[in-house]
């Protein structure tokens, strides 16, 4: 978990290599291609009209959280071990796709919430096998690398 943190403070410090792909008013969506798989990383950022508290509320990766009732695309989040005060084994469903052709997904994650002394949030998360949460019948295995978000206080 603290590998996977660490890995997405550097991605947010590494200006380098991001090209734009999506933008609306209220969004901007950048990529580059990816040092560890062969793949690109995503990242969207965007200002909400709201406080850090109120924006993190609604991400924070906890059960019971507000991420199943606004994100159409995690349909259930439990935590199957918790770690410590801020990190927690995670299972996170997805579900089914382009009316039924992709399959609903599973994924296992170590994760690990920080606030930073400037405010700042943050959710990481990578890959992880639990004894407690073998693959489930009807769902595809996700894989994770290290992945999350971050909820930075803007001035006003």
């Amino acid at each position: 978990a603290e590998a996977a943190a660490e890995q997405l403070r550097l991605y947010r410090r590494d200006p380098d290599g991001w090209r734009g792909c999506r933008s609306t008013g209220e969004v901007a969506v950048s990529w580059r291609p990816s040092a560890e798989f062969a793949g690109n990383l995503y990242k969207g950022e965007g200002i909400l009209p709201a406080s850090p508290q109120n924006v993190w509320e609604c991400i924070k990766p906890v059960a019971g959280g507000l991420r199943t009732k606004w994100d159409q695309n995690v349909k259930d989040f439990e935590v199957i071990e918790a770690v410590s005060d801020t990190v927690s084994i995670c299972r996170t469903t997805t579900p089914s796709a382009c009316m039924r052709i992709i399959s609903p997904r599973e994924f296992v994650d170590v994760v690990v919430m920080k606030q930073y002394e400037d405010g700042t949030m943050l959710s990481a998360a990578t890959n992880v096998e639990h004894p407690l949460c073998p693959p489930q019948p009807n769902f595809v295995r996700g894989f994770n690398y290290p992945c999350g978000c971050f909820c930075i206080p803007v001035p006003g």
